[in-house]
């Protein structure tokens, strides 16, 4: 029986010749990954395994992107704890304020990790480098402290479903509609604990910064992981952003597949996620319909805060302004994409339309700070969950959906195709 892609990174990183869903291994690791939240949790178990040093200086990663600029005395400490742990194990790869971005936009930036690679990191949606055809997930705390420790752990190995991509995606649809849809079709819980593995023509016309979001919420289908296949869009990538050695793995043509689910990718329309869940999707013309008026609109997160979504809300807000009643707030991933934004016009066109521009940071994504909700306020966000209370007050709601349909539903003042307010321009 064949393997899929992610069963043969695992059983490379096992010493294996060959692995099974459902298999207990113990894998070799790459990257081990925390933020200022999980770090902190992290530090103390770490302690607890009398272990002295990390098990690699270059292999662990710590980046401080919740809670910063820290919001308050207790993000202060954690901060500090993280600081310190960093400072003290020599650790190479720690990002503090002015080096900072959120996380999964900042590895990918700075050649941290590679195709074929097994990552973890105590973040949920570690899965985002599965678009470099790496396994990576999210794990606790307690997993990261026992990693940093010892440069393994274990998994069980999953299973996967297949989704073959195929035709071009049409003008503002892009891959948080492909993911949304997806979620959409399948549910929160469609991929529980599997692979999500993506193939077909259609990738083609995808590039990095959108596989990079499809891969991102694959957790939220209940995904192990998200991976796509590594092909030249990867390589062109990889060739400028790291020096590490490079691994290609392929599925086998006779691997096994739970499911497998074909999207025709031109058949597509924007999609956008109603509250409380993922799941809760809508394609633009029924949200239309439904008149949603927003208070508050976030472009920005792990999810969608690169340099092609700054791109693309700055050529919807330029020469516009926003509605009045609509907050309006754009985060850029990383220091670099933010200097980048500067270099192309893009902060001009967003701050003169009448929206804030922020440090690279998770902001109001996870109620965190910079963005809060109000009872009974509403939100067109471009962040990847939409629970109830996720960007604060309990009786707030949460739009997930695309930069272009945030940034049309800005100047709108309600849900809006972005074909309506953008002028053709793209």
């Amino acid at each position: 029986m064949g393997m899929t892609m992610t069963q043969k990174i695992l059983a490379a990183h096992a010493g294996l010749d060959h692995v099974e869903a459902g298999q207990l291994i113990q894998a070799k690791l790459d990257v081990v990954l925390g933020n200022d939240i999980t770090t902190a949790v992290a530090i103390r178990e770490f302690a607890k395994t009398g272990a002295k040093e990390v098990f690699d200086k270059d292999k662990v990663v710590i980046v401080l992107d919740h809670f910063t600029p820290n919001k308050d005395i207790k993000a202060a400490e954690q901060c500090k704890a993280s600081r310190t742990f960093a400072w003290e194990k020599g650790i190479t790869h720690f990002y503090d304020v002015g080096t900072m971005g959120i996380e999964h936009a900042l590895l990918p930036e700075q050649g941290i990790v590679a195709p074929g690679e097994v990552i973890i990191g105590a973040d949920s949606h570690t899965c985002t480098y599965g678009a470099l055809g790496a396994f990576s997930t999210g794990i606790g705390s307690t997993d990261m402290a026992i990693g940093m420790a010892t440069g393994e752990t274990w998994f069980k190995v999953p299973s996967a479903i297949r989704f073959i991509l195929t035709g071009k995606p049409a003008k503002w649809v892009s891959g948080k509609d492909i993911i949304l849809h997806i979620i959409g079709m399948i549910g929160v819980d469609g991929a529980r604990y599997r692979s999500m593995e993506f193939t077909g023509d259609g990738i083609q016309y995808l590039s990095m910064d959108n596989r990079l979001t499809i891969a991102n919420m694959a957790i939220e289908a209940g995904a192990k992981n998200g991976i796509f296949p590594v092909d030249d869009i990867t390589l062109a990538y990889v060739k400028v952003h790291t020096k590490k050695p490079v691994r290609v793995f392929e599925a086998d043509p006779d691997a096994q597949y739970d499911e497998t689910y074909t999207i025709d990718l031109s058949t597509l329309r924007p999609t956008v996620a109603y509250p409380h869940l993922p799941e809760n999707t809508k394609t633009i013309d029924a949200a239309e319909q439904d008149h949603v008026v927003i208070d508050q609109a976030v472009i920005g997160s792990c999810t969608n805060g690169r340099l092609e979504d700054m791109k693309i809300a700055a050529s919807i807000l330029r020469g516009k302004k926003v509605n009045p009643r609509v907050r309006t707030i754009v985060i850029p991933g990383t220091q670099q994409i933010y200097l980048d934004c500067v270099r192309l016009g893009y902060v001009e066109d967003i701050v003169k339309a009448g929206a804030i521009f922020s440090t690279p940071t998770c902001g109001p994504c996870l109620g965190g700070h910079m963005g809060i909700l109000a009872a009974g306020e509403r939100a067109i966000s471009t962040t990847n969950r939409n629970f109830v209370g996720r960007m604060g007050a309990t009786t707030s709601e949460v739009y997930l959906a695309s930069p272009a349909v945030a940034a049309a539903s800005a100047l709108a003042g309600y849900i809006v195709d972005p074909e309506k307010m953008a002028g053709g321009e793209n």
